[in-house]
C-alpha cells in the first residue's frame, strides 16, 4: 500500500505513464478493436470461415512477433541512446532494424504466396477450413512488408517518446480498414462480394494508408528519425557486435516464443474446428482487455531506458517496479470483468454456433483467472528486462518457460487426456505462473540494469 500511494503521489511518474502507456494502450486497443470487427464480419461466413481466417493469421503472427523482437530488441538501445543524446546511435539502431524486418517480412511473403495450403495443413486437416485459409493468405500476403515497416517506425517513434504520431497512424487505419473490410467482404460500393479475400484486400489498404501517415509525419516534423540513408545504414563493428548482443536475444526469444504459440494452436486443434472457433473468438476479446499491459509494458521499456541512458540506475528501478505492479493490478481489475461479462461478447459474434459459445463461455473464465499473471509478466519481460538491456536473460526465461512447461502441458492435456478447451488453455498457462516466479527476484537483485551506451 505504502508503494501504491507513493506511485499515485508521484506527479512525474503518472505525467511519464500518462504520456506513453496511454498512447501505446489506444493504439494496441484499435487494433484489437479492428482484429474483433474483422471477427465479427468473417463469422457472418460461418464457423469454417472464421477458423480458417485464425489459423492463416498464426503465419502473420509469427512474423509479427519476430519483427516484435527486432523492434523490442532495438527499441532498448535506441530509448537508452536517446537518453543519452547519441542521435547517431538512434539512426543507425533504427537502420538495422528497418533492414531485418523487410528481410523477414520478405521470406513470409513469399512463403505464403507460393505454398499456403501446405502452411495451412500445419494447423488443420480439415478440407472445409483449408481452402478458405489458402485465399485469405494469398492476397494478405501482399501487406507483410508494409506492416513490417509501420511497426519498426512505430516503435521507434514511442523509443524517442513520440508515441501519438503512430496513435494517430494507428487511428486513420483503423477506420479506413473498417471501412474496406466492409466493401470488400460484403460487396458494397458496386465491389462484388469478396468474402475471406475482401477482409485480407482491406488490410493491405490500411496499412498503405498507415505508412502514408508516418511518411508525412516524418517529413514534416524532422528528428533523430530523420536523415541521409548512410546514417542509418553505416555499422561499425563496435556497433554491430553491440546490437547482436542486445537485440539478438530478443529476435531469437521472439522467435522461439512465437513458434511456442503456434504449437500451442496445433495443440488446441486437436480439440476441434468447433473449439478453434471459440479460442479465435476468445483471443480477439482477450486481447482487447489486454491493451492497457501493453501500453505499460511499451512506457516501461522507454522509461527504463531513458533513465538508464542518463546515468539514473535507482530511477529506472523504482519506476520499474512500480510499473510492475501497476500491471499485475490492473490485470486483476481486468480478468474480474472479462469474468463478469463474458456472455455479453457473443453479441458481436451472433453467427456461431451454440457450441462454439459454451465452449468460449467457459474460456473466459480462464483467460480471466490468469490475466493478472499475463499482465504481469508483459512488463516483467518487455518492459523490466528489455528496457534494462538485460535481453539474455529474459530470451532463457521465456524460451525455458514456454518450451519445458507450456508445450507439453498443452498437448498433455489436448493429446494425452483429451480435456475441454479451457482446461488445456489453463494448463499451458502454467509457464506464465513459472515465468512470474523466476522473473521476480532477478527485478529485486537489479542485475537487470546493463547500460548499453557505455
Amino acid at each position: 500500500m505504502k508503494n501504491l500511494r507513493a506511485m499515485f503521489n508521484d506527479k512525474r511518474f503518472l505525467k511519464l505513464v500518462y504520456s506513453l502507456a496511454v498512447p501505446v494502450a489506444l493504439q494496441n486497443l484499435l487494433a484489437s478493436v479492428l482484429n474483433t470487427l474483422d471477427t465479427t464480419m468473417i463469422s457472418s461466413l460461418g464457423d469454417y470461415a472464421i477458423s480458417a481466417v485464425g489459423l492463416a493469421n498464426q503465419i502473420f503472427f509469427f512474423m509479427t512477433l519476430i519483427c516484435f523482437g527486432i523492434a523490442t530488441g532495438t527499441s532498448a538501445m535506441i530509448a537508452q541512446f536517446y537518453g543519452k543524446e547519441d542521435y547517431q546511435g538512434v539512426r543507425r539502431s533504427h537502420g538495422m532494424a528497418l533492414i531485418l524486418a523487410v528481410i523477414v517480412s520478405s521470406v513470409f511473403t513469399v512463403l505464403a504466396l507460393l505454398i499456403p495450403e501446405q502452411l495451412m495443413k500445419i494447423f488443420t486437416q480439415d478440407p472445409n477450413v483449408i481452402p478458405y485459409g489458402v485465399t485469405y493468405l494469398r492476397v494478405v500476403s501482399f501487406s507483410y512488408i508494409l506492416t513490417a515497416v509501420n511497426f519498426i517506425y512505430s516503435v521507434s517513434m514511442r523509443s524517442i517518446g513520440n508515441a501519438k504520431t503512430p496513435l494517430v497512424a494507428s487511428t486513420i487505419a483503423f477506420f479506413g480498414n473498417a471501412f474496406f473490410n466492409y466493401v470488400f467482404i460484403f460487396g458494397k460500393l458496386g465491389f462484388p462480394a469478396m468474402g475471406v479475400a475482401g477482409g485480407a484486400l482491406g488490410t493491405i489498404f490500411a496499412r498503405i494508408l498507415e505508412f502514408a501517415v508516418l511518411y508525412i509525419a516524418l517529413k514534416k516534423h524532422r528528428g533523430p528519425l530523420t536523415g541521409k540513408i548512410k546514417d542509418f545504414v553505416t555499422f561499425d563493428s563496435h556497433f554491430k557486435k553491440m546490437y547482436i548482443m542486445t537485440a539478438g536475444p530478443v529476435i531469437i526469444n521472439e522467435t522461439f516464443w512465437s513458434l511456442g504459440q503456434i504449437v500451442y494452436q496445433i495443440a488446441y486443434a486437436k480439440l476441434g474446428t468447433r473449439s478453434v472457433t471459440a479460442l479465435q473468438i476468445g483471443m480477439t476479446v482477450q486481447n482487447i482487455f489486454f491493451v492497457l499491459a501493453r501500453g505499460l509494458a511499451g512506457a516501461c521499456t522507454v522509461i527504463v531506458g531513458n533513465y538508464i541512458g542518463a546515468g539514473d540506475e535507482e530511477k529506472a528501478y523504482k519506476y520499474g517496479t512500480w510499473l510492475l505492479q501497476l500491471s499485475a493490478l490492473t490485470g486483476v481489475i481486468l480478468g474480474a470483468l472479462m469474468i463478469i461479462f463474458r456472455d455479453t461478447f457473443f453479441v458481436m459474434f451472433p453467427n456461431i454456433t451454440a457450441e462454439s459459445k459454451a465452449i468460449a463461455s467457459n474460456l473466459f473464465i480462464a483467460m480471466g483467472l490468469i490475466l493478472f499473471v499475463k499482465t504481469h509478466n508483459s512488463t516483467l519481460v518487455v518492459g523490466i528486462f528489455r528496457g534494462g538491456g538485460d535481453t539474455r536473460y529474459s530470451m532463457l526465461l521465456e524460451m525455458s518457460c514456454v518450451w519445458l512447461i507450456g508445450v507439453p502441458m498443452s498437448f498433455l492435456g489436448s493429446v494425452v487426456f483429451k480435456l475441454p478447451l479451457h482446461f488445456v488453455y489453463l494448463m499451458a498457462c502454467c509457464e506464465e505462473v513459472a515465468k512470474a516466479c523466476i522473473g521476480l527476484p532477478r527485478v529485486i537483485s537489479k542485475k537487470w540494469i546493463k547500460n548499453l551506451t557505455d
